[in-house]
């Protein structure tokens, strides 16, 4: 190449360069009405990234029941997507719109409400919990599990359940918007981060972008053919690589190996050291040290001829174990999170007589003033909110005792004349805390309902229930997260609620469908099969408790659950009020419960994730921070994307060619 050449192409290099600062310098200077906002691309986008999230969070939910946030990936994939594709465009000849911050976070916002019906609809707990082979699994002759509480998965009911109730949570908090964001300034650390994040992207240099998207693409194909890769030496049940006997085989026996799953890897270096730390507790505490002491007791805890999946052998000790660290560390939560909004909520009131509100205006920089400005300008009519949420309430009240009679319709209305004071506590809580404690309401509203309804009904009632509850509460505090977002981006309120109502019809369907992909090719549900889908056994036992107390329980099983519920509030007491230095190495309970039952091999997945990202923090922050996201998410995308054609080989009955499994010799 001569030297003309390599100027000429330096020079392009910065003209290309300078016309993407100038394009973002006009962008944030005038910001464009909310109708251009939303963009037929950036839909066209949230729909793809939306659907493929879809994909990998029902497969994660299905596998271990952890779902770890994806926003900050969703938002660094949106960045790129629509990177890559002005670039196309404009080698193509054509001319192309800019990509402001704005469009970023209406395509963030719209993926995310997408893959959170996935994440949160329930097919891996509360609607899963319903099927048949649940209740095989819960025990055919327990009581309270009754024959008649069975209702097997179907689109058509999944997808109206989900519509009716996923809607009615969009419209609970419109009201009380300029109140939660403006006048009580709730930080929303989660929704804060990702407007950050977004920001940051729209502000870097070129140069930045080209190394995130580079090393995306790299670790995206590697994770993908991996996958593939991987296909070949699974022709059976326990072969592969998924069963590689990493520490030796006696470890192999009780989980504890590495599964080369990218997937959870990628997860690892997105989750917090302190929950992968927590998971590798839980494991360690569980598989390493107490389930191998109990079925040594076998024969005098529980009769030595029973099959291994019943309630009243082992198994049964791995699931109401779990529920009693769930319910202590959800408890406590509660209790905290509740207590703490009362108390802000007072001081508040108390600073507002006291006339500290003008010395709040006058601490507000003209960032803020701009921000308040544009979040105000274009209003979200109150009469909208009252309206959205009457109307898909009624609707409600007419479809939800349809599609499960043992849910009366009275206590739906209950439910949604609580809804309203329930959501704004969540989501008032979410703001102060970044803990969004959906499930927590879905749970006591499982206990309550489930109680009331009797032995023939009560888990059926208290399963819906418990998705109608939880489905309000979350998509509300959710939606006041993307406010959020919106509101330090610059973004249109209108554009955000409208991307979350696109974002929420499309999850509506998508989640159902990703959802089926692994219902109908694989054994979903078997406890020693890859999807075991854990939170179905948990939810529909919290709901056999509820409706038959303790006589479900395995001998012994009640004193170990009274520990380890004291153990989960002792945990959260210890990090609350002791000296920092000490409460940082309190384990998180929640966590903790997971391996509890699914075993020990996604937790050292997470922790080599977590090992990486720690390594490379202490070589090179500055790089590790501008990268761990783009490759966390290019190993997360990549064997989750490898699940759709996987999943469409299992269902044509195309098995691998072979069969990769290790024996003693």
């Amino acid at each position: 190449m001569s030297m003309e050449e390599v100027n000429d192409k330096k020079e392009n290099l910065q003209r290309e360069s300078l016309e993407e600062v100038q394009e973002e310098t006009e962008g944030a200077r005038t910001i464009q009405p909310w109708t251009k906002q939303i963009t037929v691309r950036g839909v066209i986008v949230s729909i793809l990234i939306g659907t493929i999230y879809s994909v990998i969070v029902m497969k994660v939910n299905l596998t271990t029941g952890l779902a770890p946030n994806f926003n900050v990936s969703v938002a660094l994939v949106a960045f790129l997507f629509i990177r890559t594709w002005k670039k196309v465009v404009q080698k193509a000849g054509f001319t192309s719109k800019p990509f402001t911050r704005q469009e970023n976070t209406m395509i963030q916002t719209c993926a995310v409400a997408c893959y959170s019906i996935a994440a949160g609809g329930g097919f891996a707990s509360y609607l899963l919990g319903l099927n048949r082979k649940t209740y095989e699994l819960s025990g055919v002759e327990t009581e309270g599990n009754s024959a008649n509480a069975v209702k097997e998965p179907g689109f058509g009911w999944m997808t109206g359940f989900l519509f009716v109730v996923c809607f009615v949570g969009l419209f609970v908090l419109i009201p009380l918007r300029k109140i939660m964001i403006v006048d009580l300034k709730l930080t929303y650390p989660t929704g804060l981060a990702t407007a950050v994040l977004i920001n940051g992207f729209h502000s870097q240099g070129d140069k930045s972008a080209k190394k995130q998207m580079h090393g995306f693409l790299k670790y995206f194909s590697a994770s993908f053919l991996w996958g593939f890769f991987q296909w070949f030496f699974s022709g059976k049940d326990g072969c592969g690589f998924k069963q590689f006997p990493t520490f030796g085989l006696q470890a192999w026996k009780q989980t504890f190996f590495f599964d080369f799953s990218l997937t959870y890897v990628g997860a690892g270096m997105i989750c917090s050291h302190l929950v992968n730390l927590s998971l590798l507790f839980g494991a360690v505490l569980s598989y390493g040290l107490m389930w191998p002491l109990i079925n040594r007791l076998k024969g005098d805890w529980f009769p030595e001829d029973l099959q291994e999946s019943s309630m009243k052998s082992l198994y049964g000790y791995k699931v109401f174990v779990s529920v009693a660290l769930i319910l202590g560390d959800g408890l406590y939560n509660f209790l905290k999170i509740s207590c703490f909004t009362f108390i802000n909520i007072h001081g508040r009131f108390k600073n507002k007589k006291r006339n500290t509100a003008n010395e709040d205006e006058q601490k507000k920089t003209d960032e803020d003033l701009k921000q308040n400005e544009v979040f105000l300008r274009e209003t979200i009519p109150m009469w909208i909110g009252i309206v959205g949420y009457v109307a898909f309430s009624i609707l409600s009240i007419i479809v939800i005792p349809i599609m499960f009679p043992q849910l009366k319709w009275y206590h739906v209305v209950v439910a949604y004349i609580l809804a309203p004071s329930l959501a704004f506590c969540n989501a008032y809580g979410a703001g102060l805390t970044d803990m969004n404690m959906a499930y927590n309401y879905g749970k006591f509203a499982l206990f309550v309902l489930a109680a009331l309804s009797g032995k023939e009904n009560g888990v059926v009632a208290g399963l819906a229930g418990c998705g109608l509850i939880k489905s309000v509460v979350s998509v509300a505090c959710i939606l006041m997260q993307d406010f959020k977002t919106a509101h330090y981006t610059l973004t249109s309120p209108r554009a955000m609620f409208l991307s979350q109502a696109i974002g929420t019809a499309i999850g509506c369907v998508t989640a159902p469908l990703s959802f089926f992909l692994f219902y109908k090719a694989f054994d979903v549900g078997n406890p020693y099969g890859e999807f075991k889908a854990p939170y179905a056994l948990i939810y529909r036992n919290m709901a056999i408790l509820s409706v038959q107390g303790f006589s479900a329980l395995p001998k012994h099983c009640l004193q170990l659950c009274y520990g380890f519920f004291a153990f989960a509030v002792g945990v959260n007491l210890v990090r609350d009020f002791s000296p920092h230095k000490i409460g940082k190495w309190m384990p998180l309970p929640m966590a903790m419960a997971v391996p509890f039952l699914v075993g020990a091999y996604f937790a050292i997945d997470m922790c080599l994730g977590t090992l990486v990202v720690f390594v490379w923090q202490k070589l090179n922050r500055k790089k590790a921070d501008l990268m761990v996201p783009a490759v966390a998410s290019g190993l997360i995308c990549g064997e989750g994307l490898w699940s759709l054609p996987s999943s469409i080989l299992a269902l044509a009955k195309i098995k691998p060619p072979i069969c990769m499994k290790f024996l003693p010799s």
